[in-house]
Parts: structure tokens; sequence; C-alpha cells
């Protein structure tokens, strides 16, 4: 299985030539959804689902995601389904599992949404915005460095709790040169701690999984 970045939460997954494409928002350059079989969407806040970008998705794609996001998903002319922390299913070749049910607090005037992360062939969870500690083993996590509901110390210890082979940072794309710069000094410091392979992919950047 082949992992690319695209631009800050959003990642293709490709496998026997099939797409999986997580969380393509706003802040994702196209053509994301080239040749897409099937589509993840954690929560609904715009960074992470564009219904725009959606609704020009190839024919016969597939959506998953919550409650909340689908509703917000009537006019987008693909198949919604609904999933929510428990279930599993299978996608374009694809097995997939769900953990988690909420979005980290952010900001104290607004309410906390639906978030469901994503683990993917038993390789590679995606936790949205939130920390989710799935039940499962984590070869592969996609790990958020830069957010307004995170601290560094959180993704360390985060880093710290799930201990994966293999950490990729997501949710960066709000950062300059320097703040990068700065995710990849955390990042570095954690993978020889831990002995894993654990840094940030350049957008484009694909590593191979599995």
């Amino acid at each position: 299985m082949e992992l690319t970045k695209y631009g800050h939460a959003c990642v293709r997954l490709e496998k026997d030539g099939k797409v999986l494409v997580i969380d393509p928002g706003a802040f994702t350059e196209d053509p994301v959804l080239d040749g897409a079989d099937a589509v993840l969407i954690t929560h609904q806040h715009f960074d992470h689902v564009d219904p725009g970008k959606l609704a020009t998705a190839p024919p016969g794609v597939e959506i998953w995601t919550c409650e909340g996001v689908a509703g917000e998903l009537s006019d987008v002319p693909v198949k919604v389904n609904v999933v929510r922390h428990g279930d599993g299913f299978e996608t374009a070749g694809f097995g997939v599992k769900v953990f988690g049910e909420w979005h980290a607090k952010n900001h104290p005037d607004w309410p906390i949404v639906q978030n469901v992360g994503f683990l993917v062939d038993d390789e590679v969870f995606y936790p949205g915005d939130a920390l989710t500690v799935p039940e499962a083993e984590v070869p592969t996590l996609l790990v958020p460095t830069n957010a307004p509901w995170l601290k560094m110390a959180e993704m360390v210890e985060y880093l710290r709790t799930v201990r994966p082979a293999r950490a990729y940072s997501t949710h960066d794309g709000l950062l300059n040169d320097n703040g990068l710069g700065l995710v990849d000094n955390w990042l570095r410091v954690e993978s020889d701690k831990l002995g894993a392979d654990i840094r940030r992919l350049r957008i484009g950047e694909s590593v191979t999984l599995g």
C-alpha cells in the first residue's frame, strides 16, 4: 500500500489499482480525487471536507463519514454512508475500522462536533481532529502536529501512548517554514526516542507501507 501526503490534512492510499482518499478539505489542492474509488471523512470542518470538491468526484465513488458530515452532503451526487465508533466495513478493496466519536475541545464558544477515526487495513490510523487511542495495534499513525486544539506536549504523549512503528505528520498546513521546522525537530526527537520512523512528509511525497 502506498501513502501520499496531500495538503494540510489529506492523504491518498493506493493498493492494487484502487485509491482511497481521506479528508480532502479546502486546503487540499486538486487533483486529489482523480481516480478515487472511495473517500473517508472524519468530521465536518472545512479543512477536512469540501462539498464543492466532492461534487466533482468520479462517478461511483463512495463516501464514508459520521452523521454530522453526511447531513451536509445531501447535494453531493455520490453515495454517502454513515458510520460510527465500533463499525467495520470494506470499500474499494480496503478494510476499515472506525474508532472515536468526538472532535477534541476547541474554542470554548464552539460546540464539539462528531469526529471518527479510521484504521485502514489494520495498517494506517487517521484520527481526524482528536487524539483517539484505538483498541488495536497501529503500525502507521497519521499524527496531528499543529491545531488550535493541540499542544505540543499532547502530541508527544499521543505518540508515546500509541507507539506506532511509523508516524507521519498531518494537520500541518497552517504553519510557515519556521513552524514546520519546529515540527520536524519535535518528530525527530520522538523518532530517536521510540526507535520508529516518525517524520513529516512533504506535499506529494509517498511512502510504501506493509
